[in-house]
């Protein structure tokens, strides 16, 4: 067995170990604290901040294992090991901690009930890992060892057991998030309709987001997360995206969506937009689409608005810009009035069309109606038929360590005071791990080109895919911003996923002054 090999089997082990520990540690109430004395508390602290590090792995020589909290703490009341010396392997995505003479990582310690221990791991990842947003026992072990915690309710809220793809949008004073499929801890099955909550911004009673995000979910008369995009189906999925504010014919503000009616990963039965009703706290039909509108409505899109030449649009895109429409209420709702960024004439595919280019021979991007946008992928497509050079392309960053080419999945693209330019906040398709890779990019222009991109953040066969960044949470003007992500198994190949944090949401901090980045402005 390969040595990559023996640790993916490792791992497996380890989590399987951490449901047998995590059953035996609830023989009291975690809501009440418990007896903070019975335990043995470790927490470990990132050792550039000193701050707790989320989602650390410790691991004894029989294969027990537990996780650190939002915290940084684990509370361990293990009978067989108290008042004993026992080593713990510590390893963390994105992070590592020292290794022995014998290349073991990790550290030994004496468990007494009521002490506590401290120890350091040294962060390689770019971006630090502040905390879980979403979920159950998000400062389980906190609670249990007595120990502050700043939510107001550190065991998480509207009873939900994991969250699928985050979006935040300011409306009326608050931030509202909505989330794709979302589990319950009653029932294998969740709901599949979209879920929301409200929270306050920093400024206006809520919490600094480095410290966290108090929700206030809809919830359903179990006080579960209920629906907020049903729109009336019987059968199949609602998957929402494109939130954004806008005001309608009246002038009144109003929150709307993009909405897709799936029945399956791969099939979509329909889609259209929709609209917030402020009575009833849900979404309601506002415009069936046709499908052959799909291209002008990217999935997991997350809207620009920006002005260009005098006229205020709205840009969408599963991580760059490649379709635009007016910010008018009557134009968002028209299809027509929609301009794809393609650098390709108007034939009817990517294979039959020609690339756009002036008597100089230099590739013509341009906003055209009735045209296929072009995104990263279509480039690519196009480099490799040998129709586009690698140094045309405007949506192909390349890795600011090794010049390769970067495939982004999914993200976010948002202007940032700090660095006066655009800032994408991004996923890799492929990469160490198929969907774990987070990348940090800038452009002088919407459009690109983009040119240099930086890895902030790395996993082990893990996922963290549609990465979006919350500029209602920049500080420092700009200088320190926010992006989460969900962190899960699917597609990393990974047979064993991680208790508590697994499809849920883990929020990151990232340092724009950081040099590891410098290199992304060219």
């Amino acid at each position: 067995m390969d040595l990559l090999s023996q640790e993916h089997r490792q791992r497996g082990v380890f989590c399987a170990s951490i449901l047998i520990c995590a059953v035996g540690a609830l023989s009291v109430d975690p809501a009440s604290g418990g007896e903070p004395d019975a335990y043995f508390g470790i927490r470990v602290v990132d050792d550039q901040t000193g701050r707790g590090v989320p989602l650390v792995e410790l691991e004894t020589v029989n294969r027990l294992g537990w996780v650190t909290d939002s915290g940084g703490w684990v509370a361990i009341r293990e009978p067989g090991l108290m008042n004993r010396t026992v080593f713990f392997s510590v390893r963390s995505h994105g992070y590592e901690f020292p290794k022995d003479g014998f290349g073991f990582a990790g550290v030994r310690l004496p468990l007494r009930a009521g002490e506590r221990a401290t120890i350091k791991i040294k962060r390689q990842n770019v971006a630090e890992r502040l905390y879980r947003v979403t979920g159950e026992g998000i400062y389980r072990d906190s609670v249990l060892l007595g120990e502050a915690t700043p939510l107001a309710e550190p065991l998480g809220s509207g009873m939900v057991a994991g969250q699928d793809s985050t979006f935040g949008e300011l409306y009326r004073g608050k931030i509202h998030w909505f989330w794709g499929d979302t589990s319950r801890m009653s029932y294998p099955l969740g709901h599949f309709w979209m879920a929301g909550a409200v929270s306050d911004m920093p400024d206006a009673g809520g919490l600094d987001p480095g410290q966290g995000v108090n929700l206030r979910y809809f919830v359903d008369q179990d006080g579960f997360s209920r629906p907020v995009a049903r729109l009336g189906v019987d059968k199949g999925l609602i998957w929402a995206d494109g939130f954004l504010t806008l005001s309608d014919e009246t002038g009144r503000e109003r929150l709307v969506c993009h909405y897709a009616h799936m029945e399956s990963l791969d099939k979509m039965l329909g889609h259209g937009l929709a609209v917030w009703n402020d009575d009833r706290q849900e979404f309601e039909r506002l415009k069936t689409l046709d499908m052959k509108d799909r291209l002008l409505f990217p999935g997991q899109a997350h809207p620009i608005r920006h002005r260009e030449g005098g006229t205020e649009y709205l840009y969408f895109g599963e991580v760059f810009p490649q379709v635009r429409v007016k910010a008018v209420w009557g134009d968002y709702l028209d299809p027509a009035a929609y301009e794809a960024y393609t650098c390709l004439d108007e034939a009817a595919s990517t294979d039959e069309s020609q690339v756009l280019r002036d008597a100089a021979g230099q590739v013509q991007y341009q906003w055209r109606r009735n045209a296929m946008p072009v995104d990263g992928a279509a480039e690519q497509r196009l480099i490799a038929a040998g129709r586009l050079k690698a140094d045309e392309a405007r949506f192909v960053p390349r890795d600011v360590e090794t010049d390769k080419p970067v495939s982004m999945h999914r993200g976010t693209v948002r202007w940032n005071a700090y660095r006066q330019r655009w800032v994408m906040i991004a996923g890799q398709h492929g990469g160490s791990s198929l969907l774990g890779e987070i990348w940090y990019a800038e452009a002088a222009e919407l459009t690109g080109p983009w040119r240099r991109a930086a890895k902030i953040v790395t996993h082990d066969r893990y996922s963290l895919y549609n990465p979006v960044h919350h500029p209602f949470f920049d500080q420092d003007g700009g200088r320190t911003i926010y992006f989460e992500g969900t962190y899960t198994q699917s597609f990393s190949g990974n047979p064993v996923a991680t208790p508590r944090y697994d499809y849920n949401q883990i929020m990151y901090r990232l340092n724009l002054a950081d040099p590891r980045l410098q290199r992304t402005h060219d």
